[in-house]
């Protein structure tokens, strides 16, 4: 049984004078570990199934369950983090990424020292006591990366998380981020435009088309790809073959052509 599973989703925003469909027969299975990245053109419903399988929206039909559960009873189990970091500006860097422990009451000595060594195992030492304006976006976005990772979630939604960085941070911050996923055994989805992002940091890519929006086609990643570093699978012969691949594939997927 796979851990995440995604069955027959299908979902439409109704107002009073029209329904709009956003998604229709999306399946999809993730592993246990898999890191797997939602691309598509604007409007092809990523961040709506992203809000689907973490339960802050019904889809108007399907079922996601996570561990052969329903996603709307695992409570605590699902992670966000979002392209903003959403750091509450008027506490300090240790409240903030307390806040979560905090809010699902799983706050204590122990939780509380793990989210003070995580902080100092990605590079963040001595900020404690700093606020979120006395940091750069990149410190800001891996502070927010604590707080997500501190409560422990099963599975992790990242929605378009570097994509407000520059260049260089956003590449330190892929590196940093897969590492760190790696290292705590995490389950990953990530929301990107960015299609070398996406081939970097991914065991397999889902590609959308829109309106409505559905599974075009899927990209599993080369193993050796996939044993290097975001950084490092970058700079491979295979990686340039696979982007220009998809690239296609997206170009295709634009109004008219299909």
């Amino acid at each position: 049984m796979s851990f995440l599973q995604v069955q027959d989703i299908h979902h439409t925003y109704f107002t009073k004078a029209s329904a709009t469909t956003a998604l229709s027969d999306i399946s999809l299975m993730v592993e246990e570990g898999e890191f797997v990245s939602f691309l598509g053109p604007s409007g092809c419903g990523k961040t709506t199934l992203l809000s689907i399988i973490s339960s802050l929206l019904k889809p108007t039909q399907g079922t996601v369950l996570l561990e052969n559960k329903p996603v709307s009873t695992s409570k605590n189990e699902i992670g966000y983090m979002l392209q903003q970091d959403y750091l509450f500006p008027w506490k300090t860097i240790e409240e903030n990424i307390l806040l979560g422990l905090k809010l699902s009451k799983q706050l204590n000595e122990k939780t509380k020292s793990a989210a003070h060594s995580l902080l100092n195992q990605i590079g963040l030492v001595g900020v404690e006591k700093q606020l979120p304006k006395q940091l750069s976006g990149g410190m800001r976005q891996r502070v927010a990366l604590v707080r997500t990772l501190a409560t422990e979630p099963k599975l992790l939604m990242l929605d378009e998380p570097f994509s407000a960085l520059d260049y260089q941070t956003k590449l330190k911050l892929e590196d940093l981020v897969s590492q760190t996923l790696d290292e705590f055994g995490k389950t990953a989805i990530l929301v990107t435009h960015d299609i070398g992002e996406a081939i970097a940091m991914s065991d397999r890519i889902f590609l959308f088309s829109a309106k409505p929006g559905r599974i075009y086609k899927t990209f599993e990643m080369p193993e050796v790809l996939r044993n290097l570093s975001p950084f490092e699978s970058r700079n491979h012969d295979a990686f340039q073959d696979i982007f220009q691949t998809i690239w296609k594939e997206l170009e295709s997927l634009e109004p008219g052509k299909i």
